[in-house]
């Protein structure tokens, strides 16, 4: 056996959600856009079963021997579970690795810098390991989140791990089979302003999906016909004897954003239309879609709002808030002079990225395959 002299480097991008924001995890399908900002992970093989992750981004270092099954040592022990995972489904992982992680992505933003590693650190095992699974990013999708959620039994859905790994503009749904439409229209350039706020993603878990899953088990006992998917924004006004005023807000929010995504999705259809007519609508959405975050789900906050209404007067066609809430990013939809909207959010007190739409996971050296020899 020998190592292969070539270092591997393998990148993933960031992502983030265009419509869908907090309805994966109810079943209902989701927009979205990965962005050029990457994690990448370069190493190479060791000749013991000695795994080495250095984290110089956040100062940090993990290691541990390889076994049949690893143990768990932390709460979301994401490097083993990785492993444990990858072994279940046959990889044989039988020597070491030695990798460095660097990215660019925001940390703790809603901008799935925690997946896009994990996707980056299954995509580099496999190409060492098992080159087939390599080749299908629905796969490395899969396996990352079973690792990052069902493995802890963590909330959340799998929009992260699949709009990562897959790359450009995704349409996903999870129910009741997983379906996925790829789009690659020109959609020029986004601002991402992080709110340099810590997310408050365990709070806003509990009242949005917790509030939102209560909410429909009471209709569902009261109705046992209600379909979330299928039930007009109007029917919620016959459920507002049974649910309290949070839940029916919930309800008819959920209902609203189901429908936002449904014509966001027909502009990303539609060939026939320019990119300017294009940009125009999907902002004007956008913005829609932060109304029922903001003003129903309550999961912005002033300094994003700020940000955003700056955007919006710099030029930008639309905006809202990213991820989970409570904080982290926001992202402003700005195809002309995104300079000048970026100056903007950082004059609102942001930190702002100009990003484009980007790939997903991918090797990024050497091309050709890595294996042991």
């Amino acid at each position: 056996m020998r190592m292969t002299p070539s270092p591997l480097t393998v990148s993933t991008p960031g992502r983030i959600c265009l419509f869908g924001e907090h309805q994966d995890y109810l079943g209902l399908p989701v927009i979205a856009a990965a962005i050029s900002r990457r994690i990448r992970m370069t190493g190479t093989l060791r000749p013991d079963r000695r795994v080495v992750i250095q984290l110089p981004d956040i100062n940090a270092r993990e290691t541990f021997e390889l076994a049949p099954t690893l143990a768990y040592e932390k709460p979301r022990d994401y490097f083993r579970s990785v492993v444990n995972i990858l072994q279940r489904e046959g990889v044989a992982i039988d020597h070491g690795v030695e990798v460095t992680v660097r990215g660019d992505i925001p940390i703790n933003s809603g901008t799935s810098s925690s997946s896009a590693l994990l996707v980056t650190w299954i995509h580099f095992l496999l190409r060492c390991f098992d080159g087939t699974l390599a080749q299908s990013p629905e796969a490395i999708g899969d396996m990352t989140y079973r690792a990052e959620v069902l493995e802890f039994g963590e909330p959340g859905g799998m929009m992260d791990h699949y709009s990562t790994a897959l790359g450009n503009v995704m349409y996903f749904e999870s129910q009741p089979t997983i379906h996925i439409e790829k789009f690659r229209p020109s959609l020029g350039t986004f601002v991402l302003g992080d709110s340099l706020e810590p997310k408050d993603t365990i709070g806003i878990l509990r009242r949005v999906k917790y509030g939102m899953l209560e909410a429909l088990r009471k209709i569902q006992a009261y109705d046992p016909t209600f379909d979330l998917h299928h039930a007009p924004q109007e029917s919620a006004a016959a459920y507002r004897t049974i649910l309290t005023a949070d839940e029916l807000q919930l309800l008819q929010s959920n209902l609203s954003d189901r429908d936002i995504l449904r014509d966001a999705k027909q502009l990303l259809e539609n060939e026939t239309l320019s990119d300017e007519r294009r940009g125009l609508h999907l902002g004007a959405l956008l913005n829609q879609h932060q109304d029922n975050l903001r003003d129903a789900k309550r999961i912005s906050t002033p300094k994003i709002d700020a940000m955003l209404d700056a955007a919006l007067r710099a030029g930008a066609v639309g905006g809202k808030i990213n991820g989970s809430g409570g904080g982290g990013c926001m992202f402003a939809y700005a195809p002309d002079q995104p300079e000048v909207v970026a100056e903007a959010v950082e004059r609102a007190g942001g930190k702002a990225y100009i990003v484009t739409v980007d790939e997903g996971t991918r090797v990024e050296s050497p091309t050709e395959t890595f294996a042991v020899k």
